[in-house]
């Protein structure tokens, strides 16, 4: 096993590394080597340079961008990716029943579980949960790092109202398959591989990670009503049955727009685009994760509750210092 560390996430990241070294010493298994992220690669360098050391787990320590960033490593390798969740949405981990503490994270990653998901790929970007285009988007570059980390998910409702007054109503052409196809004057369109969003609104309640499907939703609300409208029924997981929103399923998703909108991968804004085709990889990932439905087993702990492992348990925790660090140290 490796470790994926996001520092900013994790900034009780030592204490994480200790206790994955211990359940590894505990199972026999070699000590789990720590690679850092970077503002310039936030995940995938360093999870290719896990698997080149031969590691058959990848533990993505950090929020749903760090957990993306690896994910483009190891799609299509034998390789499992686990998920230790420290972000604000933790989407990934939340459909897939991955327990956000660290312990219960650890009990699912050195677990015999495994199941294989889906990869959606658009063009040079892989993810895993979802993509939004226009005001999700919006949303998404509109809220605060520093209020995620104060306030949680609800930083996204206070960054609410400045996206909502960039949300104005554009033209979509939406095509899923070459096939169906909607044209609307709409707000925004998502393209999900999971059912459940921020603050546990579920927008696609058949949706399945592995299913090799996506789920695509164009809302189209106008004024404050009918915005609740959307909301409320988001909240009821029946967004699907909003009078103000359509939604398609398949395997290819084109959508085509008059002007340019801001685009989020997974919770990370990545500017604005015209276009964006969104295709599906069946299966291609091999994660950690319960059985759908399940609850993970719990493996016997030699710690109680917030109690680090004594150092005396093993040496000191394994880190790999990225290239750059070493050439400015040496």
């Amino acid at each position: 096993m490796a470790l994926v560390v996001n520092p900013v996430k994790v900034p009780d990241a030592d204490a994480v590394v200790a206790r994955a070294r211990l359940r590894a010493a505990l199972a026999g298994a070699p000590p789990p080597l720590r690679f850092d992220t970077t503002v310039d690669d936030p995940g995938t360098g360093q999870a290719r340079d896990a698997l080149a050391t031969g590691a058959d787990v990848v533990l993505a320590c950090g929020g749903d961008g760090t957990v993306t960033a690896c994910a483009r490593a190891l799609a299509g390798s034998d390789a499992a990716l686990a998920v230790l969740p420290r972000g604000t949405g933790n989407l990934l981990a939340r459909n897939l029943g991955v327990p956000l503490d660290t312990d219960g994270a650890l009990d699912v990653a050195f677990g015999p579980a495994r199941r294989r998901v889906d990869v959606l790929d658009a063009g040079d970007r892989q993810f895993l949960v979802m993509a939004g285009v226009g005001f999700d988007a919006a949303l998404v570059r509109e809220t605060d790092e520093e209020a995620k980390g104060r306030f949680g998910w609800l930083a996204y409702v206070l960054a609410a109202g400045r996206a909502l007054r960039s949300a104005s109503r554009r033209r979509f052409h939406v095509t899923v398959d070459g096939v169906h196809t909607v044209r609307a004057a709409a707000v925004g369109a998502l393209v999900g591989n999971v059912g459940t969003l921020r603050g546990g609104m579920t927008l696609f309640p058949d949706a399945r990670p592995d299913d090799g499907l996506l789920d695509v939703l164009v809302f189209a609300p106008r004024g404050a009503t009918q915005w609740l409208s959307v909301a409320w029924h988001g909240l009821r997981g029946r967004a699907h049955r909003s009078p103000h929103a359509q939604t398609l399923r398949g395997r290819e998703v084109r959508i085509v727009l008059d002007d340019p909108l801001p685009v989020e991968f997974d919770g990370d804004h990545v500017g604005e685009v015209t276009e964006l085709t969104v295709r599906v990889r069946p299966r291609a990932l091999r994660l950690c994760a319960p059985p759908p439905g399940a609850r993970p087993e719990v493996s016997p702990r030699p710690w109680g509750p917030g109690i680090l492992p004594h150092p005396a348990l093993g040496p000191e925790v394994a880190r790999v210092t990225p290239p750059e660090q070493q050439r400015r140290s040496g």
